[in-house]
């Protein structure tokens, strides 16, 4: 009833266009992976007619619920209702009313010179300048069979002192065909047997990256997905001496296509005094009989205070879904992370918007649900047959590195995102103050929620009061 009413109010203001009121939506949450040189250069969104041409396809994508408990597209796994991480990936529902309205009246595209500025994409490090660059010795050739193909790349780093490291920073060299990428770290020369069994550049590798131990995972890359750089006096140290290998993903290809792929490493410029620790959960085993599906659920006792960083529920072709969550002394229910419709290419490490305080005495739950009956389409066993842990193309993994921080007073004020200057009052972000902010304003108090420069007044409280100063500015 709210967004019926709000929206009605729109609908009263104007006629829906495609440069006033689509061109920003489109802009800023498709066409950075919906261009040339990206993984959705097949269908690029950068001008009217492109659009134009696809809408009833992006009608589709936008509200067709059924992947993931969300629309196809923007692509964000994870339950938006069961937890608030970093960078979510979605459309608000009146983003895709407006999308859905536009369509409805016959897609105009209204007056050119209001479209939405072409947001400056960066073709080097979206961070900024990096102390190392590591790139990938030679180049590869992804042969278009339309296969998948996992590819792991030993890339030295030739340190004999340790770095401090803020950040880490995967470049994908063909956009369109590096679909995600994991990195870890390694004492220098312990792969390369790895690498020396592979007549090509590199070796094959899926799930992991077939090392004998289990090592931390530093970094990673999916398409959307930015780089984290930790905050304040908070980083990781590499060894000296270290290898750096990242695994690389390619999405299938209809023709062959080439890619040299690199590594940004940035330095902390302050002594680092709280050192990230990670964790890999694993469950090694259990068994999943064929024509049934099976709940894998283990437990981890949290002795001391922690702050969760970040979290990467992983799974094969065979998994369906995963929910996360802690259980405090108390009994309060902490939310972690819920998967509803695990998808083996579309995974990420996930953060919370801030760092997330596990109280001591807790535990957490990971329930991980497996599908091995002939329903599930990505079941590589046809008819299905029993499958076991392993790195392999058809086995399975309950595998959860976790990064953390012991807990320290004020950790959950420490905001692990970019913080952007913004304009106040600009609620929906697209650099201009009109009927659209007012309209999100009244969703996020009847949301009881709130946003970046939406306490117009500044008094800790989003109410009628912020409404009528935005009126005033926008009527000034």
């Amino acid at each position: 009833m709210k967004f019926f009413i709000t929206y009605i109010f729109i609908g009263l203001i104007y006629c829906v266009n495609f440069s006033q009121d689509v061109s920003p939506i489109i802009f800023k949450n498709c066409t950075s992976c919906h261009r040339p040189n990206e993984i959705g250069a097949f269908l690029p969104f950068e001008n009217y007619q492109q659009v134009y041409d696809n809408r009833y396809l992006i009608s589709y994508a936008i509200s067709y619920d059924n992947r993931h408990g969300e629309p196809l597209m923007p692509p964000w796994p994870p339950d938006r209702e069961f937890s608030t991480l970093l960078d979510e990936r979605f459309l608000t529902d009146l983003e895709i009313q407006i999308i859905n309205d536009w369509i409805e009246i016959g897609a105009p595209q209204g007056n050119p010179e209001n479209e939405y500025p072409m947001p400056d994409f960066p073709d080097g490090s979206s961070i900024g300048d990096p102390d190392i660059i590591l790139e990938m010795e030679n180049s590869f050739i992804i042969e278009g069979d339309y296969q998948d193909k996992y590819r792991c790349y030993v890339l030295p780093l030739n340190n004999d002192e340790p770095i401090s490291m803020s950040a880490i920073e995967f470049r994908p060299g063909n956009r369109e065909a590096v679909h995600h990428a994991i990195i870890t770290y390694v004492p220098s020369g312990s792969a390369d047997y790895l690498d020396d069994q592979d007549s090509s550049y590199g070796y094959e590798c899926y799930g992991g990256f077939n090392l004998p131990n289990t090592t931390d995972l530093i970094g990673g890359y999916a398409p959307g997905v930015t780089s984290v750089v930790y905050p304040e006096n908070i980083g990781r140290t590499l060894p000296s001496n270290t290898d750096i290998i990242v695994q690389i993903h390619y999405a299938p290809l209809l023709e062959d296509a080439e890619d040299l792929s690199s590594i940004n490493i940035f330095k902390k410029d302050v002594p680092i005094e709280r050192e990230i620790n990670q964790y890999i959960w694993t469950d090694w085993t259990f068994v999943l009989p064929p024509d049934q599906e099976t709940t894998v659920t283990n437990q981890l006792y949290i002795e001391n205070d922690l702050s969760l960083v970040n979290i990467l529920p992983h799974s094969h072709l065979i998994g369906k879904s995963w929910e996360i969550y802690a259980t405090t002394e108390d009994d309060e229910i902490i939310p972690i992370i819920q998967i509803k419709n695990w998808d083996f290419d579309w995974q990420s490490f996930y953060y919370p918007e801030y760092l997330l305080k596990i109280p001591g005495g807790s535990t957490i739950t990971a329930i991980a649900v497996y599908d091995n009956t002939s329903f599930n389409a990505d079941n590589p066993n046809s008819p299905p047959e029993w499958v076991f842990p392993g790195d392999g193309t058809r086995d399975e993994m309950f595998f959860i590195p976790m990064e953390f921080l012991p807990y320290q007073d004020g950790d959950e004020q420490i905001y692990l995102g970019e913080i952007d200057d913004c304009i106040l009052g600009d609620i929906n972000s697209d650099e201009f103050i009109n009927i659209l902010d007012i309209v999100q304003m009244i969703n996020l108090i009847l949301d009881e929620s709130t946003s970046p420069c939406s306490d117009i007044n500044n008094d800790s409280i989003l109410n009628i009061l912020d409404i009528v100063i935005l009126i005033n500015m926008i009527l000034e």
